[in-house]
């Protein structure tokens, strides 16, 4: 029921986990946790990877946007893919992909191998984030526990992301940014070795048959917007043309990838949105506070990775937190009030000057918006996946995950074509600033609007 999910507190079973869902949720955070940290360790060291793999200036960006369009463009199909032929079996295929192509990657001679192992690392999250989090959450029951396990794994996300900026930094500079991949390797053995033991298959009894057309459509569609964003504009009509036949298609599919009843539910769609805005806001404001501490102020790109702790520390409280503010007063509640406390310490940030000593209001208003997005995400997470069956989870999920993917790829840039249009960059970060704090606001009260309880 739409009331359970936003808020009631009828029909909850227990709020304690025995010892295997902890060991199921150990398994599955340290899954994503590695997944984060992979999507942003790369980033300090990009221009080191340039020079020795002999990349162009023009290429560089290359290296991210395979990466996203990989994750983006295949999250939804195989969201689906798990549900037919089994979450378990297809979380463990991407973590062996993602081990083997880090390998690959850490050892690459030129940039086309590097190039396949990054769109083989992006494949693999396409496949372990959805099978993960719809493992978690049909692991764990609708109410406090899966509010509890989702706020962990919504904590542990945001703190490997934040992770990735720092390590990525001190890898390149002590070590090599080949260990920036080599460090995935022993991660995916160890989660290979203990996952079958911990883990339970989950797939239906009667498997049903592939939606090809829906398939060819939304995956077709999402690569085509994430190129859009990325790096041609001229694509991101044509991504829009096919998620709209996607909707088509989806309307007559005898055995749809995504039921339009699915896409056509509050909760999912709002949710959906909700989640979208938190991270596109988060993650940009990540790109526009490295752009402050490095061309305004004059910051190392590991000293500014190391400022971004704090913020690190504000989602870890925030999804810790969740749960509980959840329990309370519902997911609604934490999409609202997590995206009004974030827009509010977005909004100070406009106040930063030319001068160091402003980095306390950084740290600070980052911090404090950690918090509240993370309120949020949880929330989304929460909103998004409540109300359904096990048997749909993977497909929640997998909307869920393509949500978050597009939400990361969008936000830098748009904020970048924000910051271009000042004459000062100083004075371009405070009008993208000002932008982003207004996206959150708007997502919050929309939030409040359309998810009142019924």
């Amino acid at each position: 029921m739409v009331a359970t999910a936003l808020g009631s507190h009828t029909d909850v079973r227990t709020d304690r986990m025995d010892g295997r869902m902890r060991l199921v949720l150990l398994v599955l955070l340290v899954a994503q946790f590695m997944l984060a940290v992979d999507f942003s360790i790369l980033n300090v060291a990009l221009p080191v990877i340039g020079e020795g793999l002999g990349f162009t200036l023009g290429n560089l960006q290359w290296i991210a946007t395979a990466f996203a369009l990989a994750a983006a463009g295949f999250t939804l199909l195989l969201g689906r893919v798990a549900d037919i032929v089994g979450r378990r079996r297809l979380f463990l295929a991407g973590m062996a992909l993602l081990g083997i192509s880090s390998l690959v990657g850490g050892l690459a001679t030129n940039p086309g191998m590097l190039m396949a192992a990054r769109v083989a690392q992006g494949l693999a999250t396409a496949a372990v984030t959805p099978a993960g989090l719809s493992l978690l959450t049909s692991s764990f029951p609708e109410g406090p526990l899966r509010a509890k396990a989702l706020g962990l794994n919504g904590a542990l996300m945001s703190a490997g992301f934040t992770t990735g900026a720092v390590l990525g930094g001190v890898l390149t500079d002590v070590l090599s940014w080949r260990w920036a991949f080599f460090i995935n390797v022993p991660v995916a053995l160890a989660v290979l070795v203990v996952a079958p033991a911990v883990l339970k298959e989950s797939r239906p009894a009667v498997r049903p048959r592939l939606d090809i057309p829906g398939a060819i459509t939304v995956t077709g569609g999402l690569l085509a917007l994430v190129h859009g964003l990325t790096t041609e504009p001229l694509a991101l009509p044509v991504g829009v043309a096919l998620l709209v036949a996607f909707w088509f298609v989806e309307r007559r599919a005898a055995s749809p990838l995504v039921p339009v009843r699915i896409l056509t539910r509050r909760t999912v769609v709002h949710g959906n949105l909700a989640g979208l805005v938190a991270f596109v806001t988060e993650t940009s404001l990540v790109f526009l506070m490295t752009l402050y501490l490095q061309d305004v102020l004059g910051f190392s790109p590991l000293a500014a990775g190391l400022s971004f702790g704090v913020l690190g520390a504000g989602t870890v409280l925030g999804g810790v937190y969740a749960s509980r503010f959840i329990g309370r007063y519902g997911a609604r509640a934490a999409l609202v009030g997590g995206g009004l406390l974030q827009a509010a310490a977005t909004l100070s940030l406009y106040a930063l000057g030319d001068d160091p000593a402003w980095l306390w209001l950084l740290l600070a208003g980052t911090f404090v918006g950690g918090v509240g997005n993370m309120l949020a995400i949880v929330g989304f997470m929460v909103t998004a996946t409540s109300g359904l069956p096990d048997s749909e989870q993977g497909m929640a999920t997998g909307l869920a995950t393509m949500t978050q993917q597009i939400g990361i790829t969008m936000g830098t840039p748009i904020m970048s074509a924000v910051v271009v249009t000042s004459t000062t960059v100083l004075d371009g970060i405070g009008l993208a600033v000002l932008v982003n704090a207004a996206i959150v606001l708007v997502g919050a009260v929309l939030a409040g609007l359309f998810l009142r309880r019924s």
